[in-house]
């Protein structure tokens, strides 16, 4: 949001998260054909935008790429004038840059960030140029009244024009940094959290300030806060202007995280006072360096050392050599990504070396400046989420224990789950109650935290510790009937677990909740349906009853998951899962269904007796299994693979 379509338009390039600094082509972006790129001006698609700058820069003309693109000359024009734009940028030098430039460049959307990638210097030395020549941004109010009467409307956004209308007060206030796009991943439960927390600290006296750039979501409601800033454009801008007394960061899930140290950093140097006159402004809650340690392989290790507690061995990798190294002194399968993803992104488990030197390519390009993360795969684990709220005092309290249906290596947000668990032993547990008050004191977590672990025969292992909110807070408060986000937004003000009347962990006896992932290759036809370590889901249902079948049946149906009451049943699975099929296969025979098989796990039902028919995989010719599917022949699949090639 802006005055001119430029500054609008480069501020939503720099909020898609995709790594761009505004309209410019990120480091990873392979320069296409000449074929390629009149393709993808002609055919409408997500990168049509960045097609566009590299035609620009190919030195097409605005007349031809309106020809290919058909997109309104007006618009052409705009975007020609910012490429032009930036072949002058990269002419000039920081004290070339006047002060008619700088206003100039604001007014066309350029970041900090963006104008030093041209010249060739430090953002914060642009800011610093910037702010000496008086060129700062002024917040307008969006004009909800359209001239008519004065808009009250809390809702700002940055411009570099004129008089600024956010009037910021004296009062106790904090800033709560949002979870900006939804996406796989990333979605509304961590805009749940930025609500919970808004609505808490009003209560308790604070003015809440809000800074996200989705349009999509409650946290930017009129309502939810005292003031929303509606972009990412700069957060120390907003900083410096409202000076509030904390700084909240661990509700939007990895869109403030990755501010957090620089932020950290920049507030440490440069104290600034708090509005209310109360100290300096600083974050609230557990403090970047802690959330440093969960995610650094080394200082990670460090931790669980120090605390005597097991994780699967893994190691590090900055190179493909490095990995190839780690992957075969752990032995194959492996599980790979890269470090500070969410939602799994790019992570995967690879079989063999060839995998692992075809994925490292794709991993760097994800995140350069982060090291590869190489892990032993368990596999048959089951995986558990826990979630637990600390205090300033040390005092740590678990709001939930969650079981996941699928086994470890399905993505946390792909996986159902359970409160109570229903199959963990009570060593395990007690284990899980010793291990995350002991990792949560270490960590010095103020707030939430998310651990998650794997449970492989009666032994634990800590998969990874997330000292922020999680996308579980919102399924763990409904099944225990506590507001836990609220609960760590009035911990990180400063209060106790005693003082929010949370000081002992739920246990569930009078019903049993469950969560279920809803999936959307029903929208998405030819989609990889096998699940992984990279989350797909894009939505998720909560079933609750007495019974764990009957809250699971709830959870399946709400999630549009419906099963054939009749009909013929596929199965074909790898050979480490055929032993666990066996009494499945011979319970759906029991109700009537017809069992399809190919060769192996055919061979293995029947040597326990039990009818099926053979077909064909689809590379073993015909009629296969894809035939019967077209066929309606087949009614229910069950359905695991290696990932090999062939089975894919």
């Amino acid at each position: 949001m802006g005055r001119t379509f430029q500054e609008s338009f480069q501020k939503a390039m720099r909020s898609l998260e995709l790594g761009l600094d505004g309209w410019a082509l990120p480091k990873s972006y392979k320069r296409r054909t000449p074929q390629e790129l009149a393709y993808g001006l002609r055919q409408p698609n997500p990168r049509r935008m960045l097609y566009m700058k590299q035609a620009f820069e190919d030195g097409m003309t605005p007349e031809e790429i309106h020809e290919l693109t058909k997109i309104d000359p007006w618009f052409v024009g705009q975007f020609y004038e910012l490429h032009m734009t930036d072949e002058w940028l990269k002419t000039m030098a920081l004290d070339d840059i006047t002060t008619d430039d700088f206003i100039h460049l604001k007014r066309r959307g350029y970041s900090d960030m963006q104008i030093a990638n041209y010249i060739g210097c430090d953002p914060m030395a642009v800011r610093e140029a910037r702010k000496a020549k008086g060129v700062v941004p002024s917040y307008k109010r969006v004009d909800t009244c359209a001239a008519e009467f004065e808009a009250e409307t809390p809702y700002m956004y940055s411009t570099y024009d004129g008089f600024c209308e956010c009037l910021p007060t004296n009062s106790k206030k904090v800033l709560i940094l949002g979870g900006g796009p939804n996406r796989i991943g990333q979605g509304i439960e961590f805009d749940y959290c930025c609500c919970h927390a808004s609505f808490s600290l009003r209560d308790d006296g604070y003015e809440t300030i809000m800074m996200n750039s989705n349009p999509e979501t409650v946290s930017t409601d009129y309502d939810t806060s005292s003031r929303l800033y509606f972009e990412f454009e700069d957060v120390l801008n907003v900083v410096e202007k409202e000076r509030p007394d904390g700084i909240i960061i661990q509700f939007g899930g990895q869109t403030p995280l990755k501010l957090a140290n620089a932020l950290q950093d920049y507030i440490t140097k440069n104290p600034i006072p708090s509005a209310s006159g109360e100290g300096n402004v600083k974050i609230w809650g557990t403090q970047p360096e802690s959330i440093d340690a969960a995610e650094d392989r080394d200082k990670w290790i460090q931790v669980l050392t120090k605390l005597n507690i097991q994780q699967p061995p893994g190691g590090t990798a900055t190179s493909e050599a490095e990995a190839l190294k780690v992957a075969e002194g752990l032995g194959y399968p492996v599980m790979v990504r890269p470090s500070y993803v969410l939602g799994g992104q790019a992570m995967r488990i690879v079989h063999n070396e060839d995998e692992l030197k075809e994925y490292i390519e794709t991993a760097v390009e994800v995140d350069p400046s982060q090291p590869v993360l190489v892990d032993k795969y368990l596999a048959g684990a089951t995986e558990l989420d826990v979630d637990c709220l600390a205090d300033k005092d040390g005092n740590v309290v678990i709001a939930g224990i969650m079981e996941h249906i699928e086994e470890a290596g399905v993505h946390s947000g792909d996986s159902a789950c359970s409160i109570p668990t229903q199959t963990i032993s009570d060593k395990v547990l007690a284990q899980v109650r010793e291990w995350t008050p002991k990792v949560a004191r270490e960590l010095k977590v103020c707030g939430l935290m998310n651990i998650q672990y794997a449970v492989k025969g009666d032994e634990l292992y800590i998969i990874e510790a997330n000292p922020r909110a999680s996308r579980t807070v919102p399924f763990v408060a409904k099944a225990v009937g506590h507001p836990i986000a609220k609960y760590a937004s009035l911990l990180m003000s400063g209060k106790t677990l005693a003082e929010v009347g949370f000081t002992e962990e739920p246990i569930l006896t009078t019903h049993v909740a469950v969560k279920e992932a809803v999936l959307p290759f029903d929208k998405f036809p030819g989609a990889d349906t096998l699940l992984g370590p990279e989350m797909r889901s894009t939505g998720e249902v909560m079933g609750i009853d007495a019974t764990f079948s009957g809250a699971y049946a709830k959870a399946a149906m709400a999630a549009g998951l419906k099963l054939p009451g009749s009909g013929n049943v596929f199965i074909s699975v790898k050979d480490e899962d055929k032993a666990s099929m066996v009494p499945i296969a011979k319970e759906l025979v029991e109700m009537g269904y017809g069992v399809m098989c190919t060769g192996g796990t055919a061979k293995t039902l029947r040597a326990e007796n039990i009818p099926c028919k053979e077909i064909f995989k689809i590379q073993e010719g015909r009629p296969n299994a894809f035939d019967s599917v077209l066929n309606g022949d087949i009614q229910m699949m069950y359905i695991t693979t290696d990932g090999d090639e062939v089975d894919e």
